[in-house]
């Protein structure tokens, strides 16, 4: 029975390396959405940070400053929420087949 806890105990801890390098490489990873059919467009790192937002020229009118503001809204909230799917499925790759399904770990 040790034997086998120790071979568990070294599975959990290479997945938790495994879990540090993922999680370090998902900066240099990114998503970029947008909104407006293309007027505005902002990109997030798999950290979930905004990296950049663009904003089409021709859309930059102070007469439609509210409706510039919701579509900058819209591009960021679509990147972040394609940010935090590309993480979970980066962390899906690493702990597929460790954890049982139906098993909620928090940060997993």
């Amino acid at each position: 029975m040790k034997g086998g806890m120790q071979g568990m105990l070294k599975q959990v801890q290479k997945m938790q390396a495994e879990m540090q390098r993922v999680q370090s490489e998902l900066g240099n990873k990114t998503v970029s959405e947008e909104a407006g059919g293309g007027m505005i467009k902002a990109t997030a790192n798999g950290n979930r940070e905004i990296i950049s937002v663009e904003i089409d020229p021709q859309v930059i009118n102070s007469e439609e400053k509210e409706i510039l503001e919701d579509l900058v809204v819209a591009a960021v909230n679509k990147a972040l929420e394609s940010a935090a799917k590309l993480a979970e499925e980066e962390m899906a790759k690493v702990t597929k087949g460790m954890i049982p399904p139906g098993m909620n770990i928090p940060g997993l």
